[in-house]
């Protein structure tokens, strides 16, 4: 049985020169997420076929969700401060 991939693996890898702005990382955390959304509609034509490998998708695509929501609160400036 094959496992799915890790969320956070080949874009958390990059060279060493190369960084992520946050900008960046929220684009790619939505890109992700549109893309399991569309995995998981198409799931849902043989939905009775792999219902575990349906539910993992929809696990993974609520820890995008509160990723991307982390994200964008970390690049809203404080205020107070």
């Amino acid at each position: 049985m094959t496992e799915p991939p890790e969320t956070e693996a080949p874009e958390e890898q990059g060279a060493a020169n190369e960084l992520f702005t946050p900008g960046m990382r929220l684009l790619e955390l939505q890109t992700q997420h549109r893309a399991l959304d569309v995995r998981i509609a198409e799931m849902y034509e043989f939905a009775y076929k792999n219902q575990i490998l349906l539910q993992r998708l929809k696990r993974e695509k609520l820890l995008l969700k509160d990723a991307i929501e982390r994200l964008k609160n970390e690049m809203i400036p404080d205020l107070n401060a």
